[in-house]
């Protein structure tokens, strides 16, 4: 269940203005956990729709943050007698709140369901460039919903995103236009859902922990219907009830929904243990670990101009995370 990470269920944290000065050990373990967690997400996702007889995107999404209200439960419980595991605020679901939160639930719903779509019908490799207008769609929506300008150099990273993205989707060999369709939408979610969660955390005492808590359960809630009148439950009953009863894939989805919930953790000590620019590369530097680990695990065909898109989309990833770092740092 971008980096503001797409996989995340949490928004990232404010940037830090200094670097924390703690050892490089502790930096390098930090990042290998992100790195790890991170991957997992999108991989074990893959795995599970590709190649298991379970394209089910929707119930695999919903299953997944069925596990994640699981964990958070026990992890605030745990909080209660334990310090370690403070960093998560005790469980509350209160009415009044829930209605002020709903509105971002939906776009959260909306984000995850179309991420998890994407990558039924699109290559890993490909998955980034799919997902890569987030940024675009961001600048667009700070304009015309907040009435905010981007300076040019964020514009022009933006424009070096779109060429990647087109390119890369003319020079794509398994082309799909289902998972075309799902990665714009999936990256327009996750542009209103960066804007609208500062709005919404002020509900929650501006604690992202209580947010979850929220968000998790709305979420649940909401996406239930979807998987029901989608027609998932009854394709699962009727052509995958040898999968269902194997204890190796439910393994699998519990060991997805935790990777899912896990990444929260990794942003929250990346955050927490590392600066804003490590934060900025680790962004860049994983989705391009992804994409080369891609090609070799699932041996996805590139075309000349699949790797020119993927190369121009990483490119204007992270030159726009580069300038709005420096853009941070100015103010």
């Amino acid at each position: 269940m971008e980096k503001k990470d797409d996989e995340a269920f949490l928004p990232k944290p404010a940037i830090q203005k200094s670097a924390p000065n703690h050892s490089l050990g502790l930096i390098s373990a930090v990042v290998t956990f992100y790195f790890l967690i991170s991957l997992s997400v999108v991989f074990l996702n893959k795995f599970i729709m590709s190649n298991s007889d379970f394209p089910y995107a929707l119930f695999v999404t919903w299953y997944q943050l069925l596990v994640a209200l699981v964990l958070l439960l026990i992890w605030s419980h745990l909080g209660k007698k334990n310090a370690l595991f403070s960093i998560i605020p005790p469980f509350e679901f209160k009415k009044h709140v829930a209605m002020k939160v709903a509105p971002l639930t939906f776009v959260y719903v909306m984000m995850l369901a179309l991420n998890n779509l994407c990558l039924k019908y699109v290559e890993v490799t490909f998955y980034q460039v799919a997902r890569s207008l987030s940024i675009n769609f961001s600048v667009a929506f700070t304009y015309f919903i907040l009435g905010k300008k981007t300076s040019t150099p964020a514009l022009l990273a933006c424009v070096i995103v779109f060429l990647g993205f087109a390119i890369g989707s003319y020079g794509e060999i398994n082309f799909s236009w289902a998972g075309i369709f799902y990665g714009v939408g999936s990256s327009a979610f996750v542009a209103l859902y960066g804007i609208y969660v500062q709005k919404t955390l002020a509900a929650v005492d501006n604690n992202q922990w209580k947010l979850l808590h929220y968000n998790t359960t709305l979420a649940i809630i909401f996406l239930f219907p979807l998987v029901l009148f989608s027609g998932e439950l009854s394709e699962i009953s009727a052509y995958s009830m040898d999968v269902i009863t194997q204890p190796n894939f439910w393994f699998l989805m519990t060991l997805t929904g935790v990777t899912g919930f896990g990444i929260n953790i990794a942003m929250f000590l990346q955050v927490k243990y590392t600066s804003a620019l490590t934060n900025t590369i680790c962004g860049t530097a994983k989705a391009c670990v992804q994409t080369i680990l891609a090609a070799a695990i699932f041996r996805n065909p590139v075309s000349s101009l699949n790797f020119l898109g993927i190369v121009l989309a990483l490119f204007g990833s992270g030159y726009y995370g580069w300038v709005r770092y420096k853009e941070r740092m100015s103010k």
